[in-house]
């Protein structure tokens, strides 16, 4: 019970990672508020934390909106008196090569990929910072770190991820508020599902049915580590791929 009396929110609790890692954190004795568009899904996250004996709020919102943001913080810290975790973990994989793009797939991942991320950790920088304590966990990729023809867009949002969480650790330290980015490689989740281009997405699923995927488990458990490290330790990045991945 590591997290006992603390309160966790994570974004794209709905499914995958997410899913896993909010209820891993309740696990841990999290106050964990679940966030996400899907309102069944949510009730399922829902369901699972609260046979744990934990605290759950589940909170219906889509990160591409400011004031939905604003307002999932709000109550969470409404409900529990803080907000001493945020996994911003909602993400979109939407492959395919520049000029073939339909462009509202890049509006997607922006607005998803980069601007939910802003949104969500500058709402709950307004909390965490008078109290001079907190812990912001952006879940990006290796994406972020090797580019790939075929994925430009969104190698493009998660380097931003990246380059994003660096300067908010050099902006925030100070008030005792911890910054970590975890950099999953192919895990076997439903981000595939939602690829656009036939073609694009046929290519990263034969990738990943060549190898032993990393489980949403695997990822989570990095997330956990970071989070139940002592206040004086900040993990600045984990990066995690499957043993037979390459790249």
């Amino acid at each position: 019970m590591q997290l006992k009396g603390k309160t966790a929110l994570v974004t794209g609790a709905t499914s995958g990672i997410g899913q896993v890692t909010a209820i891993m954190l309740a696990g841990e004795g999290a106050n964990v508020v679940v966030c996400g568009r899907r309102e069944d899904r949510l009730q399922q996250t829902m369901a699972s934390i609260a046979s744990l004996g934990s605290s759950v709020l589940p909170i219906q919102m889509d990160v591409t909106r400011e004031a939905e943001c604003d307002a999932a913080v709000a109550k969470a810290v409404d409900t529990f008196g803080s907000i001493d975790i945020l996994v911003n973990n909602a993400g979109v994989m939407l492959l395919g090569p520049i000029h073939e793009a339909d462009t509202e797939d890049w509006r997607r991942m922006v607005d998803t990929n980069v601007m939910g991320v802003l949104y969500c950790t500058h709402a709950a920088l307004r909390y965490m910072m008078p109290a001079k304590s907190g812990h912001i966990v952006n879940i990006s990729s290796t994406a972020g770190r090797t580019v790939r023809a075929g994925a430009g867009i969104y190698n493009l949002t998660k380097w931003g991820v990246n380059a994003f969480s660096e300067a908010l650790r050099q902006e925030v330290h100070a008030h005792n508020i911890r910054v970590t980015i975890v950099e999953p490689g192919i895990v076997a989740t439903e981000l595939r599902d939602h690829i656009t281009h036939q073609q694009a997405k046929s290519a990263i699923e034969a990738t990943a049915n060549s190898i032993t995927q990393l489980t949403s488990e695997d990822v989570a458990r990095a997330i956990l580590y970071a989070t139940t490290q002592p206040s004086h330790v900040n993990v600045n990045e984990i990066l995690i791929r499957p043993t037979e991945q390459a790249m």
